[in-house]
């Protein structure tokens, strides 16, 4: 039977009482984190963590992150959500994904992108004493939760820190993303971040950005 990781979270918030556990949540984007944050910060002190090195180009990066900022204060969270940013360091991203450029979306360069992105959550949160930590990443219907769950539990299980299961995407959550995007006026992005996902139909020679990363590297 199919994990309910919805019902799983209900069951921790409830186990929780009134405590407010410190939880490091990953965001994949302003978007998607609108709901997860309406949510999550009713039952968590959250920290938003935002890394995303798959992000291209770097303009790209730049308006994404000015979007998660500006819906944070929108909302009003600002003095109650930190946001603890990494730089885009996009050659540790084309490491992670050498030799996948011609996978379909959702495919194998999506689970090296995840596994990079949870990873480095992982490692944070533990290095900086959270509680827990989870990742705006399954708000998306286009994203796979179990596999996402699955990364974020052996990561959890590496670094000793436990993992929040999640399928944020229920509850009329990515509808409500809409309209909490519509009514702050929150940039939504067309594709889902990497050079690939743009370029459909990768070109025969690589990309300037790439060759110039690992000029540099």
């Amino acid at each position: 039977m199919r994990r309910n990781y919805q019902q799983e979270l209900d069951g921790i918030i409830a186990r929780q009482g009134e405590k407010h556990p410190r939880l490091l949540l990953h965001s994949c984007c302003g978007p998607c984190s609108a709901p997860v944050l309406e949510y999550l910060t009713q039952y968590f002190d959250v920290t938003l963590f935002w890394y995303n090195p798959n992000i291209w180009p770097q303009e790209e990066f730049d308006r994404r992150l000015e979007a998660q900022r500006k819906l944070i204060r929108a909302m009003g969270l600002e003095k109650r959500v930190q946001v603890v940013c990494e730089p885009r360091n996009s050659e540790e991203w084309y490491r992670a994904t050498e030799g996948l450029e011609r996978e379909p979306e959702g495919g194998r360069r999506c689970t090296e992108c995840f596994r990079l992105r949870l990873r480095n959550a992982a490692a944070y949160a533990a290095d900086n004493g959270f509680d827990c930590f989870c990742s705006t990443l399954t708000l998306s219907r286009h994203k796979d939760p179990l596999r996402i769950n699955a990364l974020g539990e052996q990561f959890a299980e590496a670094f000793g820190i436990p993992w929040l299961p999640s399928e944020f995407k229920k509850r009329g959550r990515e509808l409500r993303s809409k309209q909490l995007c519509e009514q702050y006026d929150i940039y939504r992005q067309d594709y889902c971040g990497c050079e690939y996902s743009v370029r459909k139909n990768l070109p025969e020679e690589i990309s300037k950005e790439k060759n110039e990363t690992e000029v540099q590297a």
